[in-house]
């Protein structure tokens, strides 16, 4: 068997196991939301519990959690019995991830759960094991196989736990209207952050570098504005300032090939009218959607009175990090 072969065999075994899982997604996914979202709104938090591999899908699931608003907190059960079980408050939510949910570790850590007014939310494939018995819902990820040849090595099920942990997070997101303002908020640095907290105005090419003309203008005038300003594009107005149409350096090459008297006519007898455009008050992130739905190069910025104040050029983007 060839190395792509192996690997393709693997994605069909673990895209087969998240189907098992997802087909048994029922009533108590909803009682797992309910649980956690009263608990958050309460101002508890989530302790997610794991061992070995489990432990370690558990780490990205309470990261997934508490940057979408969820607070989350890993507790290692082999320091929780030497003081770290502190961290445990009436009102929080144990989220315990084992697959065989025989855990050693993780089992003796129940009796000292019930000293808590905590609710536990079992992420196991054992729906009639230890932890099971002694969780309030459980969550079913059971798979048919692993990926592992030896049927040993956890692949698939850590897999399904990682799937489920996200459904969770995702589950809990809207359930408590996490917005995307919110999301700013925990991710201040980088391209998500700042795509998300910064506003169009804030971007724009403005002053000299937003080229603008009269739509009585000849297409030469047209593009003598948009080489001074050093843009392929230019936004097009009527006689009391409004965006009426755009012109690009595009559209000027395929109007040539067809005409040699292009450079004499009006623009706005060429110009594409109601052009796209965008709010200067708009986020940043709304910008990039735009771009990257509607496939452009330019995107005219006007203010409350549609006047064309500033441009967005697709190429400034990565320079600001913001791609």
């Amino acid at each position: 068997m060839s190395h792509r072969s192996c690997a393709q065999r693997i994605f069909e075994i673990e895209l087969d196991a998240l189907e098992a899982v997802r087909k048994r997604i029922d009533k108590t996914f909803d009682q797992a939301v309910n649980t956690i979202t009263r608990s958050l709104n309460k101002r508890g938090k989530i302790i997610v519990i794991g061992i070995g591999k489990s432990g370690n899908v558990g780490h990205k699931i309470a990261a997934t959690l508490t940057s979408t608003g969820s607070t989350a907190v890993i507790l290692n059960t082999t320091d929780a019995l030497h003081g770290d079980i502190g961290i445990i408050d009436d009102g929080d939510i144990i989220l315990a991830l084992s697959y065989s949910g025989e855990s050693e570790e993780l089992i003796n850590l129940l009796p000292v759960f019930k000293r808590f007014k905590v609710k536990t939310i079992a992420i196991t494939g054992q729906p009639d094991s230890t932890l099971a018995r002694h969780s309030d819902v459980i969550l079913d990820i059971s798979v048919p196989k692993e990926a592992c040849p030896f049927n040993l090595a956890p692949t698939a099920s850590t897999t399904a736990t990682l799937v489920m942990g996200d459904a969770l997070a995702m589950a809990i997101l809207e359930a408590r209207g996490f917005t995307e303002k919110d999301f700013a908020r925990y991710h201040p640095a980088g391209a998500i952050g700042k795509a998300l907290l910064v506003r169009v105005r804030d971007i724009m090419r403005t002053g000299g570098r937003n080229p603008v003309a009269s739509q009585n203008l000849t297409v030469k005038s047209g593009l003598m504005v948009m080489t001074k300003a050093r843009s392929g594009s230019v936004s097009i107005v009527n006689k009391k300032g409004r965006l009426v149409g755009i012109f690009t350096d595009g559209d000027l090459r395929r109007l040539i090939a067809d005409d040699t008297d292009t450079l004499q006519l009006p623009l706005k007898k060429v110009m594409i009218r109601n052009p796209m455009h965008i709010e200067q008050t708009a986020l940043a992130a709304e910008a990039l959607r735009i771009f990257d739905q509607q496939h452009i190069d330019d995107l005219i910025v006007v203010n409350s009175r549609q006047e064309p104040v500033g441009l967005l050029d697709s190429q400034d983007l990565p320079k600001l990090k913001l791609m």
